[in-house]
């Protein structure tokens, strides 16, 4: 009888620890990138005794009682959500961000990161480092100030593209935006045009904002197709470091079109300073800074640990797992196909199927219920004992 209280006081001590389970899971409901633990339980069996009083079954050994399961972890994905901050990021599939945090490796599913004051991309609210891959595909923590101004570009080509009309004697291109070495900005403006009594030969004509001519050449087409003597006009403006090529070379015809010039500037090479306006992953899972003169920057390749068994991790606050098994984790960027891919503006929300763990809860429930009543029913068969000692 006494061996029965103790089975029913380890069912007691089981159901509480697994209501606590139960409860941390339905407490972190709307907790972030939270994973549940299963609550699970197992029976205790072999030979011996408790409090010197012998039980069993006859040969030897018997039930001891239950106990509550170490608590395994599920790793399911949570709902992704959408939220409006580039650095809200989120794994849609395998595999978990890697943080650094001096020589120490934390990973976790979920996080929203900003930039602090050093430069490094850090989980808010903490120091711990986003990590990027290095060129020996190692983890590494990434700065980013380097990388806040694009320098500027001068420009050197403008590729032309499109009709200049035989029919017509004369197209202009305004607006035309060049820069200098300093990312300095000069506008020009270039003339097309030629005698009416000549379809083939046009005068191209530069002029700067104030007027000031830069220089005029001589554009000639053969059979409707740009003279490759003339495919490439150099124009420069010493005073302001300004050599510029003009390339006809490629997607540029003269055909009739009445008034019609559909002659362009396809492409102008060089660019101003660039300041950033975003900082974000792009589709292949690397940071990515976009400047102010639309200019982008790689910066690295966000690292992902894929583990090769993730219940060994070890839960920690705010969504953070440690491992202490080195080689049992290799770190892959989000192009691999063994993990799964990072979603920019995304949080990963809690795995917790509050049905499910209500439906825990009542079982939980009446499992301390049945155990109390074995410790009920024991001690008044005790009770009983006692009363007949007595009577005797």
């Amino acid at each position: 009888m006494f061996g029965a209280i103790y089975i029913g006081l380890s069912g007691l001590t089981a159901y509480s620890n697994g209501l606590k389970a139960v409860s941390n899971n339905v407490s972190n409901l709307n907790t972030t990138g939270f994973k549940s633990a299963n609550v699970s339980f197992s029976d205790i069996t072999g030979a011996g005794s408790n409090g010197g009083l012998e039980y069993g079954y006859g040969f030897g050994g018997g039930g001891h009682g239950v106990g509550l399961n170490s608590a395994s972890i599920n790793f399911s994905q949570g709902e992704l959500r959408q939220t409006d901050r580039d650095l809200d990021l989120a794994m849609d599939g395998n595999g978990f961000f890697v943080l650094q945090d001096g020589d120490r490796l934390y990973y976790t599913r979920t996080g929203s990161f900003s930039v602090n004051d050093e430069g490094f991309i850090v989980l808010s609210g903490t120091d711990y480092r986003l990590a990027v891959l290095d060129d020996s595909g190692r983890p590494v923590a990434l700065n980013i100030d380097n990388a806040r101004t694009n320098a500027p570009k001068a420009t050197d080509k403008i590729r032309f593209a499109d009709n200049l009309s035989t029919t017509d004697t004369d197209h202009t291109l305004t607006d035309i935006k060049v820069y200098n070495a300093n990312g300095v900005e000069h506008v020009w403006k270039i003339d097309f045009s030629r005698p009416a009594t000549v379809a083939d030969i046009w005068q191209v004509k530069v002029t700067n904002a104030a007027g000031t001519e830069i220089g005029t050449k001589e554009l000639k087409f053969i059979n409707n197709k740009v003279d490759p003597a003339t495919a490439n006009l150099l124009f420069e403006d010493a005073a302001n470091g300004l050599s510029i090529t003009f390339d006809f070379s490629s997607n540029v015809e003269s055909y009739s079109s009445g008034t019609l010039n559909t002659l362009r500037a396809a492409s102008i090479s060089g660019h101003p300073t660039g300041t950033i306006n975003k900082l974000a992953v792009n589709q292949d899972g690397k940071l990515e800074v976009t400047y102010s003169n639309n200019e982008k920057l790689a910066l690295g390749a966000i690292a992902i640990a894929d583990f090769r068994d993730p219940q060994r991790l070890e839960q920690r606050s705010n969504g953070l797992f440690v491992s202490d098994n080195y080689g049992q984790q290799q770190y892959l960027e989000a192009t691999d196909t063994r993990v799964g891919t990072i979603l920019s503006r995304r949080l990963e929300a809690s795995n917790v199927d509050l049905s499910g763990q209500f439906g825990d809860l009542i079982l939980i429930q009446r499992g301390f219920q049945a155990s109390s009543q074995i410790i009920s029913a024991s001690n008044d068969m005790i009770q009983q004992l006692f009363g007949i000692r007595g009577q005797g």
